[in-house]
């Protein structure tokens, strides 16, 4: 067998030593308990890892490799071996994943990956969110958007807020926690809808002010009333094309009709905050009805994801 693993694996120890002594820092400070701690660093370690209070879950980027099967288990056990003893929390609280390098936010989040359920309770911003470490690509709360979700709650208030592709929910929760007046919560899938129903209500938000809607967005958005929102979060895939759908969606093609329907919505001074993951958006500002614009991308990334991250975010007023 080829010895060239341990130097490498030395190399792998140092970088996630110095990275993860470096953000252990930031969140403590922050009194943040998720975060990233090590994404892709090195190309002969493609992990992403990130710390869920208690637990680690690790995303193993597919890619082509010329080990053997025996060389790569030994990589692998090596690997994590490193893992826990840099980061401190035993194997036995790994939450493995294979996923692809293009696959976040593509929609493939809704794919079921695994038959056991483990769910378990963190915290981020006083408040509470129910992740799934086992079922599916993505655990339910995007980590890259804390700072964002912050933003919506000082900005909802005594507000009317629309939350479209909300997945799980979790900036329903913040704007819930700013006291919004209304929120409404609109997904595809039922069973994101149903986690967002339990991210609400385990912070204890119950009531008639917060509506749930199983619907298709693009169709959804064709029949909204106008001037029924002060504020919209809207974060979709970048590609979808469910059985569940009338038609497909493109966030390229499709984001100016979007926007303009989500501007239709909102009251006068209402404000949309729209992300996108696509990596290569270019945003046809010249075909929105809006008063402004603000690439908010930088204002938004948090401290763990500074030069890793790939989405983009804007602030649109009406």
């Amino acid at each position: 067998m080829s010895n060239w693993l341990n130097p490498k694996v030395e190399m792998f120890e140092n970088r996630l030593h110095k990275v993860f002594k470096h953000r252990k820092k930031i969140a403590f400070k922050q009194a943040i308990s998720c975060y990233r701690v090590y994404d892709h660093d090195l190309p002969e370690f493609p992990f992403s890892i990130d710390i869920y209070e208690d637990v680690l879950y690790i995303a193993e980027y597919a890619r082509r490799h010329e080990l053997s099967d025996e060389e790569y288990e030994r990589w692998k056990s090596e690997s994590f071996a490193c893992i826990e003893k840099v980061i401190g929390i035993p194997q036995t609280d790994f939450f493995v994943k294979e996923r692809k390098r293009n696959s976040h936010r593509s929609g493939s989040q809704y794919e079921k990956l695994d038959d056991e359920q483990s769910f378990k309770t963190v915290e981020e911003g006083g408040l509470k969110f129910l992740v799934n470490l086992t079922d599916y690509l993505d655990t339910g709360l995007f980590l890259d958007h804390r700072i964002t979700r912050q933003m919506v709650r000082e900005k909802s208030e005594q507000k009317d807020v629309l939350n479209l592709f909300a997945y799980t929910g979790s900036f329903s929760v913040y704007a819930a926690s700013g006291k919004a007046k209304s929120v409404t919560t609109v997904d595809l899938s039922k069973t994101y809808l149903n986690w967002a129903k339990d991210n609400l209500q385990i912070n204890l938000f119950k009531g008639n002010q917060y509506q749930f809607i199983h619907a298709d967005v693009k169709e959804y958005l064709k029949d909204i009333k106008a001037n029924s929102y002060d504020l919209i979060i809207m974060d979709p895939p970048t590609f979808s094309n469910s059985k569940r759908m009338k038609d497909f969606l493109d966030i390229q093609k499709d984001h100016p009709f979007l926007i303009n329907q989500c501007l239709h919505a909102l009251r006068k001074g209402g404000l949309l905050y729209f992300s996108t993951n696509f990596t290569k958006f270019q945003l046809q500002d010249q075909l929105l009805q809006c008063s402004s614009i603000k690439n908010i991308t930088a204002a938004t990334t948090p401290f763990d994801f500074q030069g890793k991250l790939q989405r983009w975010c804007f602030l649109i007023e009406k």
